[in-house]
Formats: structure tokens, C-alpha cells, sequence
């Protein structure tokens, strides 16, 4: 007997058909005496409906409500799954993020678990029963309820995993497993059978939507092994773990592409020190992440020009904000919104030259122009026009052998 925690997402979960036949895997584990913990994700389009919603009351929807509003979602999706396996002879109960209580901290629409109680549903489980969990949510040490991101279910199972010292945890998906490349894009991308921590993580953070980042990145800091498995398929899934599923054999495990990202360059920028801070400062005040950042070497010691990246939707915030920033002196601002950025990514390009050499060859063959770079150890990353991404993307993964 081990203990497991089995999440399933959105499309896993999108109709009553789809809840059953999620229901019913669960029943196989249960079946095979296993101690079973469920987190589920809103129906498919449920949070997408829910912000609509929001939207059409205000454009700056309260947001205490609008955590309310989206824990929605997964709360009638946990009562359908307990209900489904009740049906099917499986004794199991919902349980809300309050009644655990799951604590998070920080700010609304934002918050992280930083811990929750056990006792109650580990003497459910030990007895017998499936205890099915919202993910998503949590409540703070004020008793708000509070939301932890887009994708959040994924970090609360693997907090539950961590918390309640799971054997596995098993993230069900409308794929089976983790592919080089979005496979609905590039009919040719390929199912990756394991992979590092680091690599799921620049994946997922670059746009492979998979898995969560900062659930990725959890699994790495606590060593949960995760698997990722289809809900359609029995095939078998990717695996996710530390060193030892990396395949030094490959400089290259997969590429991935976002296409929310928007570029923001000042030129003729003093240069002097403390001027990039009181640039980013601002943004950061604002809750605006900043992604890539260039900076050209300045040939007279006055002047230079910074490029920086950003998400599109904050994008028109981020210029205002620069413009009415009176620390900062400058000659010309330059916003794109019409730009992706595409990724490679591989642990054993650490050893292997002529990586950079070859991604850079490639676009320019496809007459792809790079706007911006930015590399890691593991990460190769370039922001090109938004409509050469697939293009792109085809290219490098045809480069790198992935096909």
C-alpha cells in the first residue's frame, strides 16, 4: 500500500463524462488498496467564463473578490468528483480549502501554501476514503480565501505531496506526457520519457504548458518525483526527477515558445550606476515582472540603450510608468507587442559546443531576424517577430534532431 496524490486538469475534468471516467482511474488505484489523495482543476473554461464575468461588472474587479469568484471553479468540481466516486462504490468526501484549512501567504491572486493541516484527512484516508481537494486555493492566516495563480492546482499537489510525505504524485493531463514541442503545433515533436527538474522547469517557464513553473520548482527544492500521464491513454507518461533523468546524450531535450511577451527598449539611457534599478524599480513596486534584459556597452561613458521584456498585458502599464519616472533620463522609448520568444532548452548543452552557433544559423537560413538573447547554462533563449514563431520553432526542432 503507498500513498499517492492524483491531480487532474481542467480538460481532465472538463464535462460529467470526462469526471466519471477521471473517477474511475481513481477507483483502480483505490481498488489496489492505495491511500489516495485527488486535487481536481475548475471544468475547462470555467476561470476563463469567471474573469468574463468579472470583466463585465468592472475592469478593476476587487481583488478579494475576484479569489472568491475563481475558487469557484474548483470547489463544484470537487463536490462532482466526490459524488462520481461515491456512485462507483468508493467512499469519499470534499473537502474546501477552509475545512483542511490550507494556509497560504501573500498577496491576493497571488498567494503561496505555506503549510496545511493533515490530521483530518489523513485519518479519513487511513479509514478507507478518497479525500478529494480543490486546487487552486487556500485561505490566509486572516481567514481570507486566496487563489495561488493560474495553474495553481499543480502546486498544490505537490505541496500536498510534500506536506502529507506522499510515495508519488501524479499529474493527469489531455496529453501523455512531456513532448519536445507543443505537440498540437508540430505534429512531429516527441514524447520525452524523463526529465531533470532544471529542464522541466525552463520548459514550463517558457511557455510549455504542461506543468506549472513554480510547482516544477517545488517537486525540485523537496525531491518529489513527479509523474505526468495522460487521462485518455494508457500509455506510459514522462517522469520528472533530479540528476539522473538527465540524457547527456542530448544538447538539446526540447523547445518551447511563449507568445504573451512584449519588448520595451530605451534609447540614449544615461548611464551611470543605479540607473537600471531606477528603471525596474517602479515596475517591480507594481507587480511587473521583467524577463530578458540587454544592455549595449556604452562606447563614450554616457549613453547607452537597454532592452527588457515584459508580459503583453502589463506591457502599457510598464511604459506609462517609465515615462512618468523622473529619475531616469532618456532619448527614445520603443514598444513591440507583436513578438514571441523561443527557447531551446537541455542539460548536456553544458558539454556540448556549438549550440549557440547552430540556433542562430538555422533562424537566419529561414530568414528569421533575432530581436533579443538571453542564455543560461541550460537555455538558449531568442525574441523574434510573433508571426515566424511556429516557423521557428519547426526549424530548431528539426536543428536539434527532436523530430
Amino acid at each position: 500500500m503507498i500513498k499517492k496524490v492524483l491531480k487532474f486538469g481542467g480538460t481532465s475534468v472538463g464535462s460529467i463524462k470526462r469526471i466519471i471516467h477521471a473517477a474511475k482511474i481513481i477507483k483502480k488505484e483505490y481498488d489496489s488498496d492505495n491511500k489516495v489523495i485527488v486535487v481536481v482543476s475548475a471544468m475547462a473554461g470555467t476561470t476563463n467564463n469567471l474573469i468574463e464575468h468579472s470583466k463585465s461588472i468592472s475592469k478593476k474587479f476587487n481583488k478579494r473578490e475576484l479569489d472568491v469568484l475563481l475558487t469557484s471553479g474548483e470547489q463544484v468540481t470537487s463536490a462532482l468528483m466526490a459524488g462520481a466516486l461515491n456512485d462507483l462504490g468508493v467512499k469519499s468526501k470534499s473537502w474546501m480549502n477552509w475545512q483542511i484549512p490550507i494556509i497560504t501567504e501573500g498577496e491576493h491572486t497571488n498567494a503561496r501554501i505555506i503549510n496545511m493541516n493533515i490530521e483530518k484527512i489523513n485519518n479519513y484516508i487511513s479509514k478507507g476514503g478518497v479525500a478529494v481537494i480543490p486546487g487552486f486555493q487556500g485561505v490566509s492566516k486572516n481567514g481570507e480565501i486566496t487563489s495561488i495563480g493560474r495553474g495553481g492546482s499543480d502546486a498544490t499537489a505537490v505541496a500536498i505531496a510534500k506536506i502529507f510525505q506522499t510515495d508519488t504524485c501524479e499529474i493527469y493531463t489531455d496529453v501523455d506526457g512531456v513532448y519536445s514541442s507543443d505537440p498540437n503545433k508540430i505534429p512531429l515533436a516527441k514524447k520525452i520519457d524523463k526529465i531533470s527538474y532544471e529542464e522541466m522547469l525552463e520548459l514550463s517557464s517558457l511557455g510549455a504548458k504542461v506543468m506549472q513553473s513554480s510547482a516544477v520548482q517545488s517537486a525540485m527544492i523537496n525531491d518529489i518525483p513527479i509523474q505526468v500521464k495522460s487521462t485518455f491513454t494508457e500509455r506510459k507518461g514522462t517522469e520528472i526527477g533530479g540528476k539522473e533523468n538527465i540524457d547527456y546524450n542530448k544538447a538539446v531535450t526540447g523547445v518551447a515558445y511563449s507568445k504573451d511577451d512584449a519588448k520595451i527598449t530605451l534609447l540614449g539611457v544615461e548611464d551611470k550606476p543605479g540607473v537600471a534599478a531606477d528603471i525596474f524599480e517602479p515596475l517591480s513596486n507594481e507587480q511587473i515582472n521583467v524577463d530578458m534584459v540587454i544592455q549595449n556597452i556604452s562606447s563614450d561613458g554616457k549613453k547607452t540603450d537597454l532592452t527588457f521584456t515584459t508580459k503583453r498585458q502589463e506591457v502599457k502599464n510598464a511604459v506609462a510608468l517609465i515615462k512618468s519616472n523622473k529619475k531616469i533620463k532618456y532619448e527614445k522609448i520603443h514598444m513591440n507587442d507583436k513578438v514571441s520568444k523561443i527557447s531551446i532548452v537541455g542539460a548536456g548543452m553544458v558539454a556540448t559546443p556549438g549550440i549557440t552557433y547552430k540556433m542562430f544559423r538555422s533562424l537566419a537560413e529561414e530568414k528569421i531576424n533575432i530581436l533579443a538573447i538571453s542564455t543560461s547554462e541550460i537555455k538558449i533563449s531568442v525574441i523574434i517577430d510573433e508571426d515566424l514563431t511556429i516557423d521557428a520553432v519547426k526549424i530548431l526542432h528539426k536543428t536539434f534532431k527532436l523530430d
